[in-house]
């Protein structure tokens, strides 16, 4: 997983991290039952301090993005219901296709308004 903490934004790291992890998750390049570093490895791999990744790890459960699971862990959550998350499949799987045969982003999302509207 590469993330990356920019040390001289006025963002702070934790928030840089959270940010980060929520949107590979709402991306889904980290799927549901990831298992996450550890804090201390984290922490260490990105140069910040322990109590840092822990106060993001400690957001993004509070909002259940991640679960901790005790010695086990923490995990990505469970989040959205079979069909949003086949959708969410469906829609990474367009994209990549869309980036392969080389047309803009713009021409992409204006063949899925077409097809939602027919």
């Amino acid at each position: 997983m590469s993330l990356s903490i920019d040390h001289e934004s006025t963002v702070p790291p934790y928030e840089q991290l959270r940010v980060q992890l929520l949107e590979r998750v709402r991306s889904g390049a980290l799927a549901a039952g990831a298992k996450l570093p550890t804090v201390r490895g984290l922490a260490e791999e990105l140069g910040l301090a322990p109590n840092t990744v822990a106060r993001c790890y400690r957001e993004l459960e509070r909002d259940h993005v991640i679960e901790t699971r005790g010695r086990n862990g923490s995990f990505v959550s469970a989040h959205g219901d079979a069909i949003q998350r086949e959708a969410q499949r469906a829609a990474r799987e367009y994209a990549d296709r869309i980036r392969q045969l080389g047309l803009a982003e713009y021409d992409g999302i204006a063949l899925v308004e077409a097809a939602l509207r027919s």
